[in-house]
């Protein structure tokens, strides 16, 4: 060791005849591997995800009638509905650039549903998700933590089919896509970041209380409302044009048109508060279900 250099070694502290090895870390050693560890996790029992994941996409749809049908059929049947209640009754603001101002309504209310039935998904499965496989974590030494990243995964696959068909839908009204429709994979990255981070968070609460679950059930359908899912943020009057952006589907969503819709890239200021509430929600959610961890397993 060379003069002035210190090093933290590990102690040994024996507990019932057993040797414990506990490590004294420094602070930024600390922030290091807490940043790291989810990462890890996911990597050490990558096997078991995507067996996991195997196993429910194929009872997801393999398992109804429709199967990969009505994936494609539910969402447009409801981009239907929305579009002639909305145009006919309400007559929202309407998007720009095509010829048809209801099939280009159409599209607009589509970009911004991929992104919020996506959050939906979530947020209905979430509280409820520790308790499906209460058998797994009792019995076996379960990984818990990766429920939350499989959950996501198997509606990421969902997700998936809507956003091609929102994009054939496009290719047939336009004739073609904006080239930008390549950085897609930067909005939906950081949308399934803070959606693991949400997972995490609302599982550890519904392990303690099935109200949680309840409560999911009463507030996401005002979400869609608090959400420009049918409206531009632009279209309100401020400062409510700004204070959208407290809900985070906001930015998620207004970076969905721009990269789909306008062909544009999104405003730098939009999407770096969208990879604050992502990164930040995804480690909050994490150190919440790390701190109860343990406890889960007895209360579920």
């Amino acid at each position: 060791m060379r003069e002035g250099e210190t090093r933290l070694m590990p102690s040994v502290n024996v507990v019932n005849g057993k040797q414990i090895v506990v490590e004294t870390l420094d602070p930024l050693q600390r922030v290091q591997r807490f940043l790291a560890k989810p990462f890890l996790q996911m990597r050490n029992h990558q096997d078991l995800i995507l067996a996991i994941l195997r196993r429910e996409l194929r009872a997801r749809f393999q398992g109804s009638a429709g199967g990969w049908i009505r994936a494609v059929f539910a969402p447009l049947v409801a981009i239907a509905v929305y579009t002639m209640a909305f145009t006919t009754n309400l007559q929202l603001p309407l998007a720009e650039g095509v010829d048809s101002k209801r099939v280009a309504y159409a599209l607009f209310i589509f970009s911004g549903i991929v992104i919020f039935n996506f959050f939906s998904e979530m947020a209905f499965r979430s509280p409820m998700l520790l308790h499906e496989y209460a058998h797994y974590i009792k019995q076996t030494i379960f990984p818990s933590d990766m429920l939350a990243v499989i959950s996501t995964l198997r509606a990421t696959a969902y997700t998936g089919i809507s956003v091609i068909v929102m994009l054939l839908l496009e290719l047939v009204v336009r004739g073609s896509l904006p080239w930008t429709v390549v950085l897609i994979p930067l909005v939906f990255l950081p949308l399934m970041a803070f959606l693991v981070g949400m997972a995490w968070f609302l599982c550890a609460v519904g392990a303690f209380t099935r109200d949680a679950g309840y409560l999911m059930i009463n507030i996401v359908p005002l979400f869609m409302f608090a959400t420009p899912v049918f409206y531009p943020h632009n279209s309100l009057s401020p400062p409510f044009d700004i204070l959208i952006y407290a809900n985070a589907l906001t930015g998620y969503v207004e970076c969905m048109r721009d990269i789909v819709l306008q062909g544009s890239i999104p405003n730098p200021l939009v999407y770096l508060w969208m990879l604050a509430t992502s990164v930040s929600t995804f480690y909050f959610g994490y150190w919440f279900f790390d701190r109860y961890r343990n406890v889960i397993v007895d209360v579920i």
